[in-house]
Formats: structure tokens, C-alpha cells, sequence
């Protein structure tokens, strides 16, 4: 059973569901990545989450993440830490 800690957080007026995942979702492909996403969105969604997901890793030492273009500059300016500070969710099914 998938289980996903999760930041519900909402920044200058938009829901965004981050969820952290594993090292190994760097290595997927661009295809593989875009069905996880679908995939996350459509659970988190069926779970009441209200917003866009966005997964977070780590990746080194530095956190990588897929958002739309417009929130880059805020994902860049979080680190992983900021972002396991704001856990207060987790997903499972």
C-alpha cells in the first residue's frame, strides 16, 4: 500500500499538495513521471485534497521537483527541510 507524507499548503492564493517521493522518481522517465503525476493527482483529489500536486526529491544534495513553470522561483527557493517542516498530510491507498 503507497503511503506519501504530504504538505498541503497554500501560497498567494493557490492549494498546492506537495508530496515528497523517493530518490528513485529521478530515474523514471518523463513518461513515467507524467503518469505518477496523473496517478498522484487522481488519489490525492479522491482524498479531498483540493489543489495541484506537486512531488518533490531529492536528487544529490539538492531537491528537485515538477511544477508548472509559473511556481519555479518558489520551488527554488524552498529546501527539503522547509518542506518536511510543512507535513501535515499523508496519502495512502
Amino acid at each position: 500500500m503507497p503511503n506519501f507524507d504530504v504538505a498541503h499548503i497554500r501560497e498567494q492564493g493557490v492549494d498546492l499538495i506537495i508530496i515528497l517521493l523517493g530518490p528513485n522518481f529521478q530515474y523514471q522517465t518523463q513518461q513515467q513521471k507524467n503518469d505518477i503525476c496523473e496517478e498522484l493527482q487522481a488519489r490525492a483529489t479522491a482524498a479531498g485534497l483540493i489543489g495541484t500536486v506537486v512531488p518533490v526529491w531529492q536528487h544529490g544534495r539538492q531537491m528537485s521537483f515538477m511544477a508548472p513553470p509559473n511556481w519555479h522561483p518558489f520551488f527554488r527557493g524552498l529546501s527539503w527541510q522547509m518542506i518536511m517542516n510543512n507535513v501535515n498530510r499523508t496519502l495512502s491507498w
